[in-house]
């Protein structure tokens, strides 16, 4: 356990509905934006392609209106984030401003990179997001509030189970979901392992 990461247990914020079974990596980030440097900017460019035409004039999409504008909970329908494992997906939709994507179920590869930038992928069965959808629609400045450790989702005054990966979980509660800083929290234990290993050099 380190300080340096935050323990993800709760997530509360205004919505944004995304409909749609099947959204691939590159409706949320096309492979043209992926060129980039650093993951710096690549939030105005989150389904970019469904947001604008060829033009660049602005076509009908939630992430377009002025309501959603301030959303960070994403809640999506089926098999969210398949396609090539690109992690700048993820970090397109935090860069946006999302921090927790509720939905009836993601591509595994894409959850695992979600999980990578501490933002929770929560499932819940086709009837319940439908309806969750509808209400951020009618409520968008409403908040959702998401419970990681109780598996819950609460909006307006109803509250409805909801499944959180059991590793997923453990990792966010836990604050050990940024393995690229609890290495770098813990480099003296791995220099001291990777010294006593015969096979690698100094």
């Amino acid at each position: 356990m380190t300080d340096e990461i935050p323990e993800v247990e709760y997530v509360s914020g205004s919505g944004v509905p995304i409909r749609g079974n099947d959204i691939d990596t590159d409706q949320i980030i096309p492979a043209r934006f992926m060129k980039v440097v650093t993951f710096d900017g690549l939030g105005e460019f989150a389904f970019f392609d469904q947001r604008y035409d060829e033009n660049d004039d602005t076509k009908d999409h939630p992430m377009n209106e002025p309501q959603f504008q301030d959303a960070s909970v994403m809640v999506v329908n089926a098999n969210f984030g398949c396609g090539s494992s690109r992690e700048h997906a993820p970090q397109a939709l935090m860069r946006w401003g999302i921090d927790a994507i509720i939905g009836e179920s993601f591509a595994e590869i894409f959850a695992g990179n979600c999980l990578a930038l501490g933002i929770p992928t929560v499932t819940a069965d086709h009837e319940t997001i439908v309806e969750l959808q509808e209400w951020v629609d009618e409520n968008p400045d409403g908040d959702i509030d998401v419970d990681v450790e109780a598996e819950t989702v609460t909006y307006g005054d109803k509250t409805v189970e909801a499944t959180v990966d059991d590793a997923q979980r453990k990792a966010l509660t836990e604050g050990v979901w940024d393995t690229t800083a609890l290495m770098k929290s813990n480099a003296d234990a791995v220099a001291e392992k990777a010294a006593s290993l015969p096979y690698v050099d100094d």
